[in-house]
């Protein structure tokens, strides 16, 4: 598949100016549910407003330098970078990063990127320092461990704020199909309301099947004994969407208990009581948060590259 990627910026480099370079380049599909649209930039509209960047630190807790971990030969982040590239809802995509070893990955490779302070508490203030220097109305915030998010679930998301001026805030949800999902902290579960707004998002089990498990002595035995109950649940994807304005504003608030308990950043918005939109996801994707996640992305990607080939 070939893309067509922006050069690279470097740390102080005035972020408002307009991408004037292209330079092609070659790269591996992942085909079947996870599928990557080539990106086009003949069929980029000018006037689009939105710009991805994709927060990316080294320090990881779980999976320490997870941007730079490798799949198919290629560093995550590049992954991410290239998936985010191919929405064409997007304008420009920049992956913003407080570690050099990033920055020079990903612009060695012909993407664009800025350094950002060291001393974040979460992705979304990260993204929030670039937004301040960006000329545009809607900023996306693409998690920089989704290698595989499909781009049109970004154009979705971003639709979502170009049709409604009502909604400030829009993510992404997807169904869960396994057990053991519903069970792992590292899976963010989302309740959706009937307007199609989030009502709570959680690391533990919601909505809780409080009659299921009373029924069968445990949540596990409930899933289990009745897999029906994985239709309650529905999986939040790694992908945020924010008008400018409301994102910086956002991430001035100070963090709420909710969101230092769960370490959430999205409870920071619900608790000020905002309405965050959840728009369904175009297909299934895999956040890397441990090294199984890895392994499984890592399996995905050699199957379908042997099937292309």
């Amino acid at each position: 598949m070939e893309h067509w990627d922006p050069v690279a910026s470097a740390p102080g480099t005035d972020l408002n100016l307009p991408n004037r370079k292209y330079r092609p380049r070659i790269d591996i599909v992942v085909t079947t549910a996870l599928t990557c649209n080539p990106v086009d930039p003949t069929d980029k509209n000018s006037k689009q407003i939105a710009v991805a960047v994709i927060p990316a630190r080294y320090g990881s807790n779980r999976l320490p330098g997870k941007p730079l971990l490798q799949i198919a030969g290629k560093p995550l982040i590049l992954w991410v970078a290239e998936r985010a590239l191919a929405a064409h809802g997007l304008s420009r995509v920049i992956v913003a990063t407080d570690d050099a070893r990033i920055f020079d990955a990903v612009t060695a490779a012909g993407f664009e990127a800025t350094m950002t302070r060291a001393d974040h508490a979460s992705g979304t203030d990260r993204v929030a320092e670039v937004a301040r220097s960006l000329d545009a109305g809607i900023i996306v915030n693409v998690q920089g461990d989704e290698p595989l998010i499909e781009p049109a679930t970004i154009d979705r998301a971003v639709n979502e704020l170009s049709i409604n001026a009502e909604v400030q805030m829009a993510t992404t949800s997807e169904p869960i199909t396994e057990a053991a999902e519903v069970l792992n902290p590292a899976v963010v579960k989302v309740v959706v309301d009937g307007d199609g707004y989030a009502s709570s998002f959680s690391r533990n089990p919601i909505p809780w099947p409080n009659q299921a498990v009373t029924q069968h002595g445990s949540i596990e035995a409930a899933l289990r004994n009745n897999p029906a109950l994985l239709f309650s649940f529905r999986k939040h994807t790694g992908l945020y969407v924010y008008r400018r304005e409301f994102l910086l504003q956002f991430a001035g608030w100070p963090q709420c208990e909710s969101e230092r308990r769960e370490s959430l950043e999205q409870l920071r918005a619900l608790d000020r009581g905002v309405r965050i939109k959840v728009v369904d996801a175009a297909s299934p994707s895999i956040g890397v948060d441990t090294m199984d996640d890895l392994e499984r992305v890592r399996a995905l990607v050699e199957r379908e590259t042997r099937i292309a080939v």
